[in-house]
């Protein structure tokens, strides 16, 4: 579902990805992981059509973002580490604006506009100003969004961020049951460990612009000796994990 060959993106003399590949398989949960600045949504950027890569080889569903970039939009739906809600739209006008932009039928985008925010428990707040919702009713009705066009691939780049534990739990749950269902493969970046071990089937971790690992979970744990994936983490960057400092902006 995902092909990345020799991705290389440079900013002056500064090489934010340096000659990174990997493939994604449909159905797959993939962690991107890494410290702040290794490159990770820099990445996700080039794959989404939002930044042309230096060089390397892009395949999104067989599509090459860099030349087919309508074509590829319509395979991916992403969720940015920033809100990109319209606060002064309700939930369901929100919902109803990206299907008009994806060219959605009507009836499609209704029918699956309520299925999809009865699955994330925002049906009973459709008529409810964005602004008046909570940080977790907003990250899910953004994922939510960002599913209504049924896209091929998820791309989540730290969305429970500053989420309490409930939220975080309540958000991952729906988002593995159409994982699961839909085969929506997912590709996710965080900084919350626990989150990348429940969750990911496979994981890689980049530093520095270079992926340095790539495994599960219980690979990255046993190539490091570690008895968790934060050591094992820490043990492949070098760098302090962000973990401790999330827990503490939202504990």
């Amino acid at each position: 579902m995902i092909q990345v060959q020799g991705l290389v993106k440079q900013f002056g003399n500064v090489t934010a990805v340096n000659d990174i590949s990997f493939d994604v398989p449909r159905g797959e949960i993939f962690g991107f992981l890494g410290p702040n600045g290794a490159g990770k949504t820099t990445t996700i950027r080039m794959l989404t059509t939002l930044l042309k890569p230096t060089s390397g080889v892009l395949r999104l569903n067989g599509v090459n973002p860099l030349t087919e970039r309508k074509e590829a939009r319509k395979n991916f739906g992403i969720v940015f580490q920033d809100p990109s809600l319209d606060s002064d739209l309700t939930a369901w006008e929100n919902m109803e604006l990206h299907g008009v932009l994806y060219s959605v039928p009507r009836l499609v985008r209704r029918e699956r506009g309520e299925m999809l925010l009865k699955l994330f428990e925002l049906w009973d707040r459709r008529g409810g100003l964005v602004k008046t919702l909570s940080g977790g009713m907003k990250r899910r009705l953004e994922i939510a969004r960002g599913l209504l066009h049924t896209p091929k691939v998820l791309f989540l780049d730290e969305p429970t961020l500053g989420l309490d534990p409930h939220s975080r739990n309540q958000l991952w749950t729906q988002v593995k049951h159409l994982n699961r269902t839909e085969q929506v493969t997912v590709f996710l970046t965080t900084h919350y460990m626990d989150e990348a071990e429940r969750m990911a089937h496979r994981i890689a971790i980049i530093d520095q612009g270079r992926i340095v690992a790539m495994g599960s979970s219980r690979q990255l744990k046993a190539q490091t000796g570690a008895d968790s994936l934060e050591e094992a983490f820490l043990a492949l960057t070098g760098t302090p994990s962000q973990t401790r400092a999330v827990a503490q902006q939202i504990g």
